[in-house]
């Protein structure tokens, strides 16, 4: 390693030669007498170099501390020279007025306008992704010189790792996004449109995998078998029973219950909760205020009156969502042997099959009670909520679950006695 002493001994030469500081770092001695610091590095195979300035106006201590940025962007996968002729042009639009023509500044002034529409939640993914995947390589450019090949450089770094749809997802966005640039004249086509022959094509729609109706039986008396908390026990069965998405059981409140000890006992989940942004009501069954008893009883932090947590049905302490994690219900599926043949989602799908199979009930119904809203001149005019209808769906659907716990039960009695003859 170089020193302040060291450097200021060394001598000029006739030609120039070079004194390693070490991680790539170096000082080039000219014939003159000059000395300048330089960072030499690898980039996908090719040999790079960049000036650091002149030795002694950048210290020993400055040119190290240079060095260390440039490997932390070489960590990041990022070209250092790439990085720095693109603050330049950063620096140079800046003084020529031209930021607001930048693919990022645009984007932004659309996440501004389209997010109102969408969930919080939704619209923090929308702006993770772009930041992500389509920013670092078109964000700093003007948007009316970006052509359909740096766009497809992007997507193709998004299929390299797999995630195919995503990559369809991001296209589509980025194609809003130019749209949205054309009728003030910042750009004047969508290098998007002719895209879709260069991508690679989506797979097949796969369901999510779930236990089937006659399966059931053995699915609870596995249940039942397992030692896992009795939280998370607790969390799946009510995802199950009142058909809400696994997100909407984890973040669930006391304070959305209403009319609990009344005849029409609901939970209501705010739009702000819900995947499409609209109020859920779902009818509570009688097992339903059987499971909050329990649940109520398990929340010590409630006991306690600690309403930070104890506000929730499912709280854990220590967690950054203060509930229960995403993974509890499955891992559960996992330990009775479902791994990859059911999801938690899954039991939706039987839902919604177990109870159009049935006869007993209208499509609206069903479709409604798993959240699932109607698309274009229907979901104009139909508000809807059928709830005289689903509180007695919602019924028989508990009763069946019920009666299918009540044969497995009978299978295990069985299957016990059999094996002690």
């Amino acid at each position: 390693m170089l020193t302040n002493i060291g450097i200021q001994a060394l001598k000029k030469q006739a030609k120039p030669y070079k004194r390693s500081d070490g991680g790539g770092l170096y000082l080039l001695i000219n014939p003159n007498g000059s000395k300048i610091w330089r960072f030499g590095y690898r980039f996908e195979g090719r040999q790079k170099l960049l000036s650091g300035g002149p030795y002694p106006k950048t210290t020993l201590l400055a040119a190290r501390s240079w060095r260390d940025e440039m490997r932390q962007l070489l960590e990041m996968g990022l070209d250092p020279s790439e990085e720095r002729q693109a603050e330049k042009r950063e620096q140079e639009a800046r003084a020529n007025g031209r930021i607001a023509n930048r693919f990022e500044h645009v984007a932004r002034e659309w996440l501004e306008v389209r997010s109102v529409s969408w969930t919080p939640r939704y619209a923090a993914l929308v702006v993770g992704r772009l930041e992500a995947d389509i920013f670092p390589v078109i964000g700093k450019l003007d948007i009316a010189e970006i052509r359909p090949r740096q766009v497809l450089e992007a997507i193709r770094k998004i299929e390299a790792r797999g995630a195919i749809e995503m990559a369809r997802r991001l296209k589509n966005h980025c194609s809003e996004i130019f749209r949205y640039a054309i009728p003030d004249g910042r750009c004047e086509s969508d290098p998007c449109r002719d895209l879709n022959p260069a991508m690679s094509k989506p797979r097949p729609v796969q369901h999510r995998s779930k236990v089937a109706a006659k399966d059931m039986p053995a699915f609870f008396v596995k249940l039942n078998a397992d030692g896992g908390a009795r939280l998370s026990h607790l969390a799946l069965r009510w995802t199950i029973l009142t058909m809400v998405r696994s997100q909407e059981t984890r973040f669930a409140e006391w304070s959305e219950f209403e009319n609990l000890d009344g005849p029409e006992p609901l939970w209501r989940i705010g739009p702000e909760r819900m995947k499409m942004r609209s109020e859920h009501l779902v009818p509570l069954p009688r097992q339903a205020l059987v499971l909050l008893d329990e649940i109520r009883e398990l929340n010590v932090y409630r006991k306690a009156g600690n309403m930070q947590h104890g506000r929730f049905l499912f709280p854990v302490a220590g967690s950054r969502t203060m509930t229960i994690s995403e993974n509890r219900m499955l891992d559960i599926m996992y330990r009775i042997g479902l791994r990859g043949k059911a999801t938690v989602h899954g039991f939706r799908g039987l839902a919604s099959t177990v109870l159009n199979e049935s006869g007993r009930f209208q499509p609206d119904w069903i479709e409604h009670q798993l959240a699932h809203q109607p698309r274009g001149v229907r979901a104009a005019y139909n508000a809807a909520q059928y709830l005289a209808h689903r509180r007695p769906m919602m019924q028989w659907w508990a009763d069946y679950l019920d009666e299918m716990e009540a044969k497995g039960e009978a299978l295990a009695i069985s299957a016990n006695r059999a094996a002690s003859i």
